[in-house]
């Protein structure tokens, strides 16, 4: 077990078998790289494979427009984890549990954690488990796009789990791309910082054939987590009674993550390949109760799985896709606390997925689609008395979209059935019961102004009304049903209806200093029925279950974006500024039964009022980005009383590059500072967050 009194970072200690595997592979990646540079003697390969990812015409249904961070965007933020990049994203809330190892995982419009879809290069990452994804295993480091989707994807060509989401976050990775005559790229970063962080990883391109590019990029993190926090304590009045200040322990993590690509075109259509493997050890720190200060939590992770993608567009009419994905997570829980009960878990989970999905377009401008899903969840565990559950789940959708100059629409129906099997029936007094639901969706979009410019027909003027209304559900996890220490195998499904209305407005200019403006605004109205909350316990990887009953959210989203080029003089390049902001108001009660002591009350920890603000600058060499994150008050419990009060709180982040040549190697010097005027807060309650960190990093490539 790694010792965390004995932190990585310390070369003197003896290095672990894991660091020199990773190690290695990164020299193997100079090493092939050179061998490259000096061998290479062929002619310089087509430089357009970076378009593999091929849109098919029969998926152009922009019907509900997404929230977008992508090329200078994410350079510029230059975040750690996806995670921190989802901040910035409106209705879009990340549960983060401190620390560069700390838990995280997002909810969107306050419809829950398991309401979300997390779609990773096409393919839907799944965790039937606890039906919670942890984006902060997935590196910001070689992501080149990230788009939320609130309802659903506009293009009706897509899988069938696709339609089954509240929203989606789409993480799309970097596609090789090869200029200047190069077929290979190679790109290495450093990062230290804060609380002993050190982040080293490395990234190959290779472009094998006019139709072929594969990359591999390896990663490895590790920190000892420690860092300064203020404690308060607080009476049941609402009174401060204790304050001190203490060092955040047991938060150190060691991970390693590496991901091979392959990408090929083919006529009308491309095919790719993914292997990905995450493996780490990390401490959970704890909650702080009663002046508890450390924790003797341990979880290690192992997380592997293979994907592959086939796209091709059979006639100018037909289009099919096909998916399939083999997964395996290993989680390892130990807790040796002698004040709690002792826990030595580890959990095998597997999954199987299967998809096709097939566009026909009956007459131009009118598309119809159907989709088929298969997904094998398998749970295997080590504790007394487990059910090892399987489940198996079918979905169809049958979806239809028209597209004329005055009315976008998007109709759709998945049909769900699940099934599942115990191999043990313990605690459980018959084997569940198979589920069957249907979903049905429709997404309108009306054009009210729509111009372009003369002179190359880019969008001038756009003003679109737009509406939609969706129902759909999410099963309870093995978790939920089958464990022992907490299951309840009665829970019912969540049933989610939303509803949306709202309108987009941009405007673009050609010559003048002012580039673009652009504005979102949407109002929206969900219930939940049968809500099915996952809440921490004091022990961040024990839940307890609680079925709210019904839910009620209304909200308002706004997204305001501005981009600019300043004039400099003559000869200087111009000042590029980019500025967004965000804002969302929330307000999600329960409202189950008028006897209850929390009815009408704000759920656990939904602010009524948060959004951000970020400002990117571009000049020369430099690129700066500033942004601010609010968050508003809020409450840890059902019930809105004093005692489970939390503060609002704002964050300020600061991330500085410069661009510069070394022996002709273009190169990046980074600085990035976090909660910059040190701003005390929890995400989570009795989780205290840092406070004022900072990296140091460089970027060289080859």
């Amino acid at each position: 077990m790694y010792n965390s009194a004995m932190y990585p970072y310390n070369w003197k200690n003896n290095v672990p078998p894991r660091y020199i595997h990773c190690i290695f592979l990164i020299a193997l990646l100079f090493l092939t790289a050179t061998k490259i540079k000096a061998d290479n003697k062929l002619k310089a390969l087509n430089d357009t494979l970076n378009e593999v990812i091929i849109t098919s015409r029969l998926t152009q249904r922009e019907i509900i427009p997404s929230q977008k961070l992508k090329g200078k965007d994410l350079e510029r933020l230059n975040t750690q984890s996806i995670a921190d990049a989802l901040r910035y994203f409106a209705g879009l809330q990340v549960k983060d549990y401190g620390g560069v190892g700390g838990i995280k995982t997002v909810n969107v419009r306050s419809m829950g954690s398991q309401h979300v879809g997390i779609v990773y290069d096409g393919v839907m990452l799944g965790n039937a488990q606890n039906g919670q994804i942890d984006l902060g295993q997935f590196s910001l480091d070689n992501v080149d796009e990230i788009t939320l989707y609130n309802g659903q994807k506009s293009s009706i060509f897509q899988p069938a789990s696709d339609f089954g989401n509240a929203g989606s976050v789409y993480i799309r990775t970097r596609l090789p791309r090869f200029t200047n005559g190069k077929n290979y790229n190679l790109k290495v970063k450093i990062k230290y910082g804060s609380s002993d962080l050190f982040n080293l990883s490395a990234l190959w391109e290779q472009h094998l054939s006019p139709a072929v590019v594969t990359s591999l990029n390896a990663e490895l993190l590790t920190a000892s987590g420690k860092y300064k926090f203020h404690h308060t304590m607080i009476a049941n009045d609402g009174v401060s009674t204790y304050d001190t200040i203490a060092t955040r322990h047991n938060g150190d993590i060691l991970a390693e993550r590496v991901e091979a690509n392959i990408h090929g075109l083919i006529s009308r259509g491309f095919w790719n390949f993914k292997a990905y493997l995450y493996n780490s050890s990390r401490g959970i720190p704890g909650a702080i109760i009663e002046n508890v200060w450390r924790s003797s939590e341990r979880l290690n992770d192992l997380n592997a799985f293979f994907q592959g993608r086939f796209q091709k567009d059979i006639t100018n009419k037909f289009s099919t896709q096909w998916l399939a994905k083999y997964a395996y997570y290993k989680t390892h829980y130990k807790n040796d606390n002698p004040n709690y009960i002792a826990y030595d878990n580890s959990f095998w989970q597997q999954e199987v997925y299967f998809s096709t999905a097939n566009a026909y377009e009956l007459i131009p401008n009118w598309t119809i689609s159907a989709a088929y899903d298969f997904r094998w969840n398998k749970l295997n565990a080590n504790t007394k008395n487990f059910n090892y559950p399987t489940r198996f789940s079918h979905l169809v959708s049958l979806a239809t979209a028209i597209d004329l100059p005055f009315l976008k629409a998007q109709a759709s129906l998945l049909a769900t059935h699940i099934d599942d099997d115990l191999k043990a029936l313990h605690l459980l007094a018959e084997p569940p019961k198979p589920i069957t639901k249907f979903c049905p969706a429709l997404f309108v979009n009306v054009p009210i102004v729509h111009t372009e410019h003369a002179e190359n027909g880019i969008s001038k003027t756009n003003l679109e009304l737009r509406a939609f209304a969706k129902r759909n559900f999410r099963m309870p996890t093995f978790n939920d049903l089958y464990y022992i220490d907490f299951g309840n195998p009665k829970l019912l499904p969540e049933v989610a209806t939303q509803y949306d209305l709202g309108t987009t407005f941009s405007h673009q200019w050609l010559a003048a200093w002012a580039k673009r403006v652009h504005l979102q605004l949407d109002a929206y109205y969900n219930t939940i029925h049968n809500k099915i909350i996952a809440y921490p316990t004091g022990k961040q990887f024990r839940w307890t279950m609680i079925n709210l009953g019904t839910v009620r959210i209304m909200g308002v989203d706004v997204a305001v974006g501005f981009d600019m080029a300043v004039p400099m003089g003559k000869k200087a390049q111009p000042l590029l500024l980019s500025v967004k902001s965000q804002y969302t108001y929330q307000s999600a009660l329960d409202i189950t039964s008028e006897h209850d002591s929390y009815y009408k009350n704000q759920i656990p920890y939904v602010p009524h009022h948060s959004g951000s603000v970020t400002l990117g600058a571009d000049y020369a060499n430099f690129i700066l980005n500033y942004s601010v994150i609010v968050t508003g008050s809020r409450y840890s419990s059902q019930n809105n009383i004093p005692y489970y009060y939390m503060a609002a709180w704002a964050t300020h982040d600061l991330n500085l590059q410069y661009k510069f040549s070394l022996a002709k190697l273009p190169c990046k010097a980074i600085l990035e500072v976090n909660n910059l005027f040190n701003q005390r807060y929890e995400v989570i309650a009795n989780y205290p967050m840092p406070g004022t960190s900072g990296t140091i990093g460089v970027q060289v490539e080859l």
